[in-house]
């Protein structure tokens, strides 16, 4: 298996015993399911914006110890500051050390839409999504069929939320459908773990036109996203660059005006 499938595999039995505990029902009496979303797709394309998504992650299976000690709500309300398009929040605990309470307590600060970034295959992970104060959520095109897809990000969509399909490959286009917000090409190679924008690149002009499109990971220099915008891209998606320096905020606030 890679490194998704375990992870998935992982998670399937944590998931069952959350849903004994916590019903659908009850998610829907949260505090923040009632919410009126924000558009990611609007955020990336409207006018002046940078397209910067601004990830917020203290580890992953690559990198345990990215930045551990990060505090959620001054790195995001700074990412916000710095001008970032929209924010990525990494939700999954035993991989990259996040929770769900990382977003409900930067919700009421960030004006902004966040994407709950989490490895989501059950349709209770979309309300869950939706409760916890998240406008967009992540599917990934490796670990989902293409009927999965499809039921999710109807889901998704009833309840107001955006989603972001994430591929590797073009292999993986066939699983794009009318539902989905924002198409997202990932540079990580899943069996290597090398990373790389030509992955981006490669496969740009094959990408339908009707659809938001970003890249994901690999991204180090502003050089990298202006040549990124060359090839039709409209957002980009970065983590680790910010993450790993003593004031992510800061690092992303520098990257910003560098992009202009």
């Amino acid at each position: 298996m890679d490194i998704l499938q375990k992870i998935i595999a992982y998670k399937k039995p944590l998931l069952e015993q959350k849903k004994r505990q916590v019903s659908i029902d009850k998610l829907q009496n949260s505090r923040f399911y009632k919410r009126s979303t924000l558009s990611l797709s609007e955020a990336l394309t409207q006018s002046g914006s940078s397209g910067i998504i601004a990830e917020f992650k203290r580890r992953s299976p690559s990198k345990p110890a990215i930045n551990l000690l990060a505090d959620v709500k001054k790195v995001t309300t700074g990412y916000q500051q710095a001008g970032a398009a929209a924010l990525s929040v990494l939700t999954d605990t035993y991989f990259f050390g996040g929770k769900n309470l990382d977003i409900e307590q930067i919700r009421n600060f960030i004006k902004i839409p966040i994407l709950r970034k989490d490895f989501i295959f059950d349709a209770y992970q979309v309300y869950e999504a939706k409760s916890i104060g998240a406008d967009a959520i992540l599917l990934i095109a490796e670990v989902l069929s293409k009927n999965e897809i499809i039921k999710l990000a109807k889901l998704a969509n009833e309840l107001g939320l955006e989603v972001l399909l994430e591929i590797h490959s073009v292999s993986q286009l066939d699983k794009f459908n009318q539902y989905i917000n924002v198409l997202g090409v990932n540079n990580r190679n899943l069996k290597t773990f090398e990373v790389s924008i030509e992955n981006s690149i490669a496969i740009a002009y094959q990408l339908p036109e009707n659809v938001v499109t970003i890249s994901e990971s690999g991204i180090r220099f502003p050089e990298d996203i202006k040549r990124l915008r060359t090839y039709g891209f409209q957002g980009f998606l970065i983590g680790e660059n910010f993450m790993k320096t003593a004031v992510p905020e800061e690092a992303c606030k520098n990257f910003i005006i560098k992009t202009c």
